[in-house]
């Protein structure tokens, strides 16, 4: 199975730059939607910078803290 997610991985990579290229296209297009234009920027950051580290908060509204012991 790890042998055709490796294979899968490296024949969508392929096409890394094409897809790049798309977003900008998408986002650059000012006849868009919004929400679509936001959802190429949004993907293109995402892949260049990471995506945003997300708080995890308990019902209350607290931060979590997780400690791990070994």
């Amino acid at each position: 199975m790890a042998k055709a997610k490796a294979e899968i991985r490296s024949l969508a990579r392929v096409h890394t730059a094409k897809a790049i290229r798309t977003l900008v296209a998408i986002m650059k297009q000012t006849k868009a939607p919004p929400a679509t234009r936001i959802a190429a920027a949004c993907a293109l950051l995402d892949r260049g910078w990471g995506k945003a580290a997300q708080a995890v908060a308990n019902p209350e509204g607290e931060e979590l803290v997780i400690r791990v012991v070994r």
